[in-house]
């Protein structure tokens, strides 16, 4: 996967906006104003995780824990390209699942979530 491709993976999701809050190079995607996704300047990507999740992750090394987010659960791949499309695309919905879970009931409603 590219940029453009989490773009559509990441826009594809219910309510999901795309800002670009650190300058034009950086693309962070948000439900309800939080982000839950971010693509950085040098073709990493970053995005939330489970807790176990982000053990896993850690632990076996297929990521490492994001810069300045580790401690909230994210993860970064050192390059978009470092999983599968598939893998790639379900933690990415995941993230956005995980974070539209933490929204109100009326921010969820909003936005046409369950």
């Amino acid at each position: 996967m590219d940029r453009a491709g989490v773009g559509r993976v990441c826009l594809a999701l219910p309510g999901a906006t795309l800002d670009h809050p650190f300058g034009e190079h950086h693309d962070a995607y948000r439900i309800g104003g939080k982000m839950f996704a971010m693509v950085g300047e040098m073709g990493g990507i970053s995005f939330k995780v489970s807790d176990i999740a982000y053990e896993v992750l850690t632990e076996e090394g297929r990521a490492r824990p994001a810069p300045y987010l580790a401690r909230a659960k994210w993860v970064n791949l050192e390059r978009i390209d470092a999983w599968t499309n598939q893998e790639l695309a379900e933690h990415l919905a995941i993230a956005h699942a995980i974070v539209a879970s933490k929204l109100t009931k009326k921010q969820r409603a909003e936005l046409g979530l369950s």
